[in-house]
C-alpha cells in the first residue's frame, strides 16, 4: 500500500475541517480539483470513503472523523520536528506548543505555568484554547489532533481517549458555596452548570436528600459564583472554581464524604518526550503544588 504524504494529510485535515472541498482548497491554495484528487488519492490509499459528498458538501464518515483525527496527530508531531531540532542543539524548547484547558485551571493554573515556561523557555509561543470540560472535553482535544497537552479532569475508571499519556497533577474537593451571612445555606435554591454533572459528583449528589433539583444552569462557574454572590442561591463547587472568591461568597465543607475530582494533563505518546511538552508539564506540577498550599495569589 502506497503511504500518505504531507500534503495529503494537510487536504484531509483542511476538508474535515471546512466540510468542503472548495473552501479547503481556498484555505491550502489549492484548486477544487487538486482536493479532490487528493482526498481520492486518501481513500485508495486507505482502502475507505472518507467522505460523504453531495450539496451539503464534504461531511467526514467515521472512517474519515478518524483519519483526520490522526492525520492532524502526525501533522502537529511534523510541527514539532524543526524545534525539537533546534532545541536539542540549544537547550531551549521552541515553536507553538498548543494547549486546552477548562476554564477554571486555565485561570488558576496556567497563568503561573506559563508565566515561568516562557522566560525559561522564550522561543516556545503556547496557544491556549478554553473547552468545555463535558463530553471528550479537552482530552478529546488532543486525541484528535487539535492540541498538544491538555488540562483534563481524570477519573480513573475510563481510559482517555486515543490512547494519550495522563498523570494527576492535584485533587480538589468539592464545597458548599453559599451567600455570606445565609442562616441556612442548604435551604437556598441550586445554581448549576453542565460541566458539574460529572461521575465524580454523580453517586455522592444522588445520596444527598437535601440538594434541590437545579432553578438555574448558568452554563460557567464564574457565572454561578456571580448569582451566588448576589443571594440568588448555592452551588457545590470544586476547589479550583472556588479559588478567589468574591467576599460575599462563603464556602463550607461538605464533610468527610465529600466529593472530590482530579485534575491533570493528558498527552498523546508521540508528543510526551517533546521538549515544550516535558517543559509545561514540569511548570503545571509546580503550579499544582502552589495550589494545593496556597501560595499562589488569585
Amino acid at each position: 500500500m502506497s503511504e500518505l504524504v504531507p500534503q495529503e494529510l494537510r487536504v484531509l485535515v483542511a476538508v474535515a475541517h471546512e466540510g468542503s472541498f472548495t473552501a479547503a482548497g481556498a484555505r491550502l491554495g489549492l484548486t477544487q480539483s487538486a482536493v479532490s484528487h487528493a482526498v481520492r488519492s486518501c481513500e485508495r490509499k486507505l482502502g475507505a470513503v472518507l467522505f460523504d459528498r453531495g450539496r451539503h458538501g464534504a461531511r467526514p464518515t467515521p472512517a474519515g472523523e478518524r483519519a483526520a483525527a490522526q492525520a492532524r496527530r502526525i501533522l502537529g508531531l511534523l510541527d514539532t520536528l524543526p524545534g525539537e531540532a533546534r532545541g536539542a542543539a540549544a537547550g531551549q524548547a521552541s515553536g507553538t506548543l498548543r494547549i486546552a484547558a477548562f476554564r477554571s485551571a486555565a485561570v488558576h493554573l496556567l497563568p503561573p505555568a506559563l508565566e515561568r515556561l516562557t522566560v525559561r523557555h522564550p522561543l516556545l509561543t503556547p496557544e491556549v484554547r478554553i473547552v468545555p470540560d463535558v463530553g471528550r472535553g479537552t482530552a478529546g482535544e488532543v486525541a484528535d489532533g487539535r492540541a498538544d497537552l491538555a488540562i483534563a479532569t481524570l477519573d480513573g475508571s475510563t481510559p482517555p481517549p486515543g490512547g494519550l499519556v495522563t498523570a494527576v497533577l492535584l485533587e480538589e474537593p468539592y464545597a458548599l458555596a453559599h451567600p455570606a451571612g445565609a442562616a441556612d445555606p442548604r435551604a437556598l435554591p441550586l445554581v448549576d452548570w453542565t460541566e458539574n454533572c460529572s461521575s465524580y459528583t454523580r453517586r455522592w449528589w444522588s445520596e444527598q436528600d437535601w440538594i434541590p433539583r437545579a432553578t438555574v444552569d448558568a452554563g460557567d462557574d464564574s457565572v454561578v459564583l456571580s448569582m451566588v454572590a448576589r443571594g440568588l442561591g448555592m452551588a457545590i463547587m470544586p476547589g479550583l472554581a472556588l479559588l478567589g472568591a468574591p467576599a460575599a461568597v462563603a464556602v463550607t465543607d461538605l464533610g468527610p464524604r465529600r466529593p472530590s475530582r482530579k485534575v491533570g494533563y493528558a498527552t498523546a505518546p508521540e508528543l510526551a518526550g517533546t521538549l515544550g511538552v516535558r517543559a509545561l508539564i514540569r511548570e503545571l506540577r509546580s503550579a499544582a503544588e502552589s495550589v494545593l498550599d496556597g501560595s499562589i495569589a488569585v
